[in-house]
C-alpha cells in the first residue's frame, strides 16, 4: 500500500520519509459495486482517497431521484470540507465498481496538514476546480437544452478520464445513460436519443464499454450554441 500513495495526487511531492510516516496513518477500506461509502447528514471525520475502482458523488431530490454531482476515480480524493468546517457530509457518495479507498482520519490529516503546508495547497486548488465545475454546472442548467448538457458532459468526462486518439478521444469506462441522465438533469430516454442521434452524425460511437468522440469540435459548438439544431425538441 506504501507504494500507492504518492499516486494520490494529494501527497505525491511529499519525500519518502514523509510518505512512511502517511502509511502509518492510513487505514485500507474495500467497497463492492454499488455499496455506500458516505451518506449525506453523517458526521464527517475521515478523508478518503480512491486507490482503484470509481465512485459517483450524488444528492437525493425530494422525490429521492438521483443527481450526480461527479463521479470519481483513481488518485480523486473526497470528504475533505466535512473534515474542515466540521459539518456533516453534504452529499452521499456510492461505489460504482468494486474499489479500493485509503481513509485517513481527521486528527491525522489535521496533523499532515499542519507538518506539510504543501498538502493544504493542493487540496484548496482541488477545491477551487470542484467550484469552477459547480458554476459550470449551474450554468448549463440554465443556459443548455439537453443537448448542450448532454455534450458538455461528455466533454468534462474527456477531459478528466479520457484517453487522447489521432482524431479524437476515448472514455474508456463510459457511463450508463441513466448516469449521465442523472448527471444533466434528464430522463434516461432523452439521453438515450441524444446519444443515438450523436452517433448518427458520426461524433460519437460506442466500442465495448468505452465511448470514442471522433469529432471534439462539432460537439463544443453545440455546446457553444446552447441548443441542438432541427426540428426536433429535446428538454
Amino acid at each position: 500500500m506504501r507504494a500507492l500513495l504518492p499516486q494520490i495526487p494529494l501527497f505525491a511531492d511529499l519525500e519518502p520519509a514523509e510518505i512512511d510516516l502517511l502509511y502509518r496513518l492510513v487505514k485500507t477500506r474495500v467497497y463492492s459495486k454499488g455499496a455506500m461509502i458516505l451518506q449525506e447528514d453523517d458526521p464527517g471525520d475521515a478523508l478518503f482517497m480512491i486507490v482503484s475502482g470509481r465512485a459517483k458523488v450524488v444528492h437525493l431530490s425530494e422525490d429521492g431521484r438521483e443527481i450526480i454531482l461527479d463521479i470519481l476515480g483513481q488518485g480523486d480524493f473526497f470528504g475533505e470540507m466535512a473534515l474542515l468546517d466540521q459539518e456533516p457530509r453534504s452529499a452521499n457518495v456510492t461505489a460504482i465498481e468494486p474499489s479500493e479507498l485509503l481513509v485517513l482520519e481527521r486528527s491525522a490529516f489535521l496533523g499532515q496538514v499542519v507538518r506539510e503546508p504543501k498538502i493544504a495547497i493542493k487540496m484548496l486548488i482541488e477545491l477551487s476546480r470542484r467550484l469552477r465545475r459547480a458554476d459550470e454546472k449551474i450554468q448549463d442548467l440554465v443556459l443548455l437544452d439537453v443537448y448542450g448538457r448532454v455534450a458538455r458532459a461528455l466533454l468534462r468526462l474527456a477531459r478528466k478520464q479520457g484517453r487522447p486518439l489521432e482524431d479524437g478521444c476515448i472514455i474508456t469506462r463510459r457511463p450508463t445513460h441513466q448516469e449521465l441522465a442523472d448527471m444533466v438533469g434528464a430522463s434516461r430516454e432523452t439521453v438515450s436519443r441524444v446519444l443515438a442521434d450523436l452517433n448518427r452524425r458520426g461524433v460519437v460511437r460506442s466500442n465495448g464499454r468505452a465511448l470514442i468522440i471522433e469529432n471534439g469540435e462539432e460537439m463544443l459548438q453545440r455546446v457553444r450554441r446552447g441548443h441542438r439544431p432541427g426540428r426536433v425538441g429535446l428538454a
